[in-house]
């Protein structure tokens, strides 16, 4: 004779072979059961139809939970680019895009007064300067040791070199302050996004991975609940074939 219990939700009698007590279930359906069934205890019994609805309703909440999980976690996303919206910049083309003629004369002769050209050349007006005042080569000597107009010529030329190359100095320093300015915003940015994507990453590996783990086992339950009631329904036929 087939043994039954009477199910708790719906006061009928159903066999134990569709059905399981409660104290047979996983700690979350426990829970969520007597919740709604206070009065129950650990021998209940429920058929296989409302624990299925218990089942579902639970495999909703966890998948709803995920859901909320990854909405905040994007909400946070969009604060997060709507709070930097500052835009990457190429601090090369800002300047050249907003140099003077007189910045770009003080580049030019900071370049060439940094570079061996100007050096070679420059020793060598000295060396010519010094020979056609010294040597017998022409007939005056429009410069005569110690050199004074030379020497007056090496002023001037100090005396505007050195205003140029600081002026290039300055423009070079303002291109720090700017390129500094620009990877600090890029870097403050990128890192907001980085720990944004690090949460949403331990989501993933530490909710959303269990949650599936537990929905696959809950279905792997249902399903051989469902294949014990149908060989329990063959059960009797297998019998009735034997005695024939």
């Amino acid at each position: 004779m087939t043994k039954t219990a009477v199910c708790l939700v719906d006061h009928q009698r159903h066999s134990l072979m569709a059905g399981m007590q409660l104290n047979e279930l996983d700690g979350q359906l426990q829970r969520a059961i007597q919740r709604d069934y206070p009065t129950c205890h650990p021998h209940s019994f429920i058929c296989g139809a409302h624990l299925g609805q218990y089942r579902m309703a639970q495999m909703d909440r966890m998948i709803a939970k995920d859901y909320q999980a990854n909405d905040q976690i994007n909400a946070q996303m969009t604060k997060i680019r709507a709070k930097h919206r500052y835009q990457t910049v190429d601090v090369n083309r800002e300047l050249e895009s907003s140099l003077t003629v007189g910045q770009r004369v003080a580049d030019a002769v900071a370049h060439f007064g940094g570079s061996w050209a100007f050096i070679i050349s420059f020793v060598a007006v000295m060396l010519s300067w010094m020979v056609l005042n010294v040597l017998p080569v022409v007939a005056h000597h429009f410069d005569p040791y110690p050199f004074i107009l030379l020497n007056l010529f090496l002023s001037m030329v100090a005396a505007i070199q050195v205003p140029l190359i600081m002026m290039s100095q300055n423009r070079a320093a303002e291109y720090d302050r700017m390129q500094a300015a620009n990877d600090f915003r890029v870097n403050a940015k990128s890192e907001a996004e980085i720990r944004v994507l690090h949460a949403k990453v331990d989501h993933l590996i530490q909710q959303d991975a269990p949650n599936l783990l537990e929905i696959q086992k809950l279905q792997t339950q249902m399903l051989g609940e469902l294949q014990a009631q149908v060989d329990a329904l063959k059960r009797p036929q297998r019998m009735r074939r034997h005695h024939r």
